[in-house]
């Protein structure tokens, strides 16, 4: 199968059609990031995938436009958006607040009884039935909000210090965790595709057990692995996260998965 080049959006930033693809990656940032994160990624990937990195509104090259503030209209947003893109076999990767947004993303197209992803990757995030860990921080004051951003070792010193670029910042990522903060679970079947579900061995954000329950959400195969680093391991192990992405790629697009089988790294 050849893919076909889509008609243009602003939803997908840093694009390298690839006409030997048979299979697109849907790529989620975390709160505050953008498509940038996975500009690179098209570098490295098997001949089989085209990397469609998800640019949302209000960063980067969509600064300008307001962001959203609740998920669900994020991802009703995100089904239309991504329409001219599913004619071909597709999965999802997130981080963090992008695990979230794929798998409603997953679960939302379903509801509209239209193509959904074969694969879900979610990384650096527990699984969606469970309840927060901590309080929520999108309405404090500025200056508890960036004590807060300072413990989650997210953002950089030199950013958190700089006033006048945290002044347009500061929107955006009060946004971004509020559409995190106000998410509201709603128990429905398990999807039907199958999940691998990264972590960072020194993620105080999110355990094992976390990780671990989002093998709930699925009929299919499920995988988890642990990679060192941090919240933010998808920088400082992106080659090991990569490796195995893509692993688990091949060996679905070649049909080597079975329906209950799961696998822990």
């Amino acid at each position: 199968m050849i893919i076909t080049k889509p008609t243009s959006s602003s939803w997908i930033d840093y694009l390298k059609p690839n006409p030997r693809a048979n299979v697109r990656l849907f790529c989620f940032p975390y709160a505050g990031g953008g498509a940038s994160i996975f500009r690179t990624w098209a570098n490295d990937v098997p001949t089989g995938v085209e990397v469609c990195p998800v640019q949302l509104p209000g960063r980067e090259s969509r600064l300008i436009e307001q962001p959203f503030t609740r998920l669900s209209s994020l991802v009703q947003a995100l089904a239309q958006a991504i329409s001219p893109y599913l004619d071909v076999p597709f999965a999802f990767f997130g981080h963090s607040m992008g695990a979230l947004i794929s798998f409603e993303l997953a679960r939302e197209l379903r509801r509209q009884n239209r193509p959904g992803p074969f694969h879900l990757f979610v990384s650096g995030h527990r699984a969606p039935e469970l309840p927060p860990r901590r309080r929520p921080i999108h309405q404090l004051a500025d200056a508890a909000f960036k004590a807060e951003l300072d413990g989650l070792h997210g953002t950089p010193k030199e950013v958190l210090q700089n006033a006048e670029l945290m002044e347009l910042l500061l929107p955006l990522l009060r946004a971004d965790f509020a559409v995190c903060e106000t998410y509201n679970y709603s128990p429905e079947t398990p999807l039907n595709c199958s999940i691998s579900a990264f972590g960072g061995l020194q993620d105080k954000e999110v355990s094992y057990q976390d990780l671990e329950k989002w093998q709930d959400q699925t009929y299919r195969s499920f995988t988890l692995r642990r990679l060192p680093g941090n919240h933010f391991f998808v920088h400082s192990a992106r080659e090991l996260l990569l490796e195995g992405v893509f692993k688990d790629l091949t060996m679905l697009t070649h049909g080597l998965t079975g329906t209950n089988a799961y696998v822990r790294y």
